[in-house]
């Protein structure tokens, strides 16, 4: 999951990952860009859509003004 500011720039971190488009969360077109909630509100959604499974390798990556930007890979946990 990445930062929600632009769909154009998740379609392209994707395809550069070389990921299945179908596993790249995209909700701009419901949330718009909604600066550091973008995160949250995308991994709410994608778990209460069934998206995100127990064990589930997740992708978070943001970036910000100025060209800052940060990035890890966790592993989905029950709660």
């Amino acid at each position: 999951m990445y930062h929600q500011a632009n769909s154009r720039i998740l379609d392209a971190v994707g395809r550069r990952l070389g990921l299945d488009p179908a596993r790249v969360v995209d909700y701009v077109d419901r949330f718009a860009n909604a600066s550091t909630a973008t995160l949250p509100i995308a991994l709410t959604v994608a778990r209460a859509e069934g998206r995100l499974h127990i064990g589930a390798r997740v992708l978070l990556a943001a970036f910000g003004g100025g060209f800052t930007w940060g990035a890890t890979i966790v592993e989905w946990g029950a709660g």
